[in-house]
């Protein structure tokens, strides 16, 4: 319930909205950049980065609930997200062959 709070908060809030996007393009970014591959364009990186930053999310409320992170820690964490989330795709599409 928190989250789809925090979501429709953010759609409700333009400023939040943005934040969300600039976060996920820069780690979406050095996510591909670390992660060595082609990238998936400006588009594609901000949905890998607020992907990533939901993963991240989750996975950082597990270890440390209630933790306040900042603008900098927010990219850090959505990074991790969206190095796990790439590795991840990365894994399910070795499986698949080209025609």
């Amino acid at each position: 319930m928190t989250v789809g709070l925090l979501v429709l908060g953010a759609a409700l809030n333009p400023g939040g909205l943005l934040a969300w996007i600039v976060v996920g393009l820069i780690a979406g970014f050095l996510a591909s950049v670390v992660m060595r591959g082609g990238g998936y364009g400006v588009l594609g990186d901000i949905i890998v980065g607020v992907v990533g930053a939901f993963i991240g999310g989750l996975l950082m409320n597990l270890l440390a609930p209630d933790a306040n992170m900042g603008f900098w820690g927010s990219i850090v964490v959505s990074f991790i997200g969206a190095c796990i989330l790439i590795a991840i795709l990365r894994a399910v599409g070795r499986g698949r062959t080209t025609l």
